[in-house]
């Protein structure tokens, strides 16, 4: 059975005007040649600053921005060359949790209508059962079946990601993508929200793309973790490895700074690093990481590291991971 995504060598390249050069465009690499895969029933993390490209990473998958290049597979079928009937039928299998629960809800339609509108758009059913449907499924998500005739605003922030969430099943897709889904939430209720989604992957045997810049999250929600840096992928490997052995200093970097999700190995203040993450416009040459990191050399600056498997069962693109390939040949 195939997985129920599959990605390969993704890229999505913004044309930017230049503002004293009006014919002048550059190109904004958001995402650059990302590959992974989600099998059925997995959860897969991404991870990584603000600007690395995760959210631009799931508007892709999920059809709501167009991609450059690349392949997206659901469940075997390609996405980015469907026609739009074949993508309507896609699209089904494959739904979004968007980070702001207020601002993804149209303040001039009622919970009912909000979570029905996908069954309304997508299927033949009457009204009386698209309410039925959509009564049944609040009660799911933990709402009471008072809250659907409310608007957004009278919902407090879980409760509104609530609606967002069952907005997201209501078409029984076989895959969430969660960008940032609690990031706006107070920490009281991010725990709840977060448990829901765990109780509805097991229930409804579901798939998650998990998109946070939160480490402790993945942590315990993910069995997989990307960590992206400037659009490409620093190092991706399961939980266990990414916690317990960290390849790259970008990944020890953001685990030192999270200190309720600290790696189960000692990382040392030379870990953390400075600056900001540089323009997607103007990269630079060789690692994209080479210009905040601690161990930079001379080859970093010129060479562009491949992702390569480690001997922990991770990948990473760095010239000198704290992790030895799997194989023998000589990197740098």
């Amino acid at each position: 059975m195939p997985a129920i995504l599959e990605v390969q060598d993704l890229t999505k390249t913004f044309k930017i005007p230049d503002g004293l050069l009006p014919w002048k465009v550059d190109s904004l690499h958001a995402v650059d040649h990302v590959s992974f895969s989600i099998d059925r029933g997995e959860t897969v993390g991404v991870a990584g600053e603000s600007g690395c490209g995760k959210s631009t990473l799931a508007w892709c998958l999920t059809g709501l921005i167009e991609a450059t290049s690349g392949s997206v597979q659901i469940g075997g079928e390609e996405m980015l060359q469907a026609s739009r009937q074949k993508l309507k039928r896609l699209r089904k299998k494959v739904q979004m949790v968007f980070q702001d629960p207020y601002d993804s809800l149209n303040p001039r339609r009622t919970v009912g209508e909000l979570v029905g509108d996908p069954l309304r758009v997508q299927t033949d059913l009457a009204s009386a059962e698209i309410k039925r449907t959509v009564s049944a499924l609040l009660a799911d998500v933990g709402l009471p079946q008072g809250n659907i005739n409310k608007f957004p605003h009278e919902l407090s922030g879980g409760q509104r990601q609530r609606v967002g969430i069952a907005r997201a099943l209501i078409l029984k897709p076989e895959l969430i993508v969660a960008d940032e889904a609690v990031a706006s939430l107070d920490v009281s209720i991010q725990a709840q929200v977060l448990n829901l989604l765990a109780d509805l992957k097991d229930e409804r045997e579901l798939s998650y793309l998990f998109i946070t810049h939160d480490l402790s999250v993945l942590r315990h929600m993910a069995d997989k973790v990307i960590i992206m840096y400037l659009g490409e992928i620093a190092e991706i490997g399961d939980n266990a490895s990414i916690y317990t052995t960290p390849a790259h200093p970008y990944t020890k970097a953001l685990l030192a700074a999270a200190t309720d999700a600290a790696s189960d190995t000692p990382i040392s203040i030379n870990d953390e690093i400075k600056g900001e993450i540089p323009s997607p416009i103007d990269r630079p040459s060789g690692c994209p990481f080479a210009p905040r990191c601690p161990i930079a050399q001379k080859v970093c600056t010129v060479e562009k590291p491949l992702l390569r498997p480690l001997v922990n069962g991770s990948s990473t693109a760095c010239h000198f991971p704290a992790v030895p390939f799997a194989s023998n040949e000589h990197t740098a």
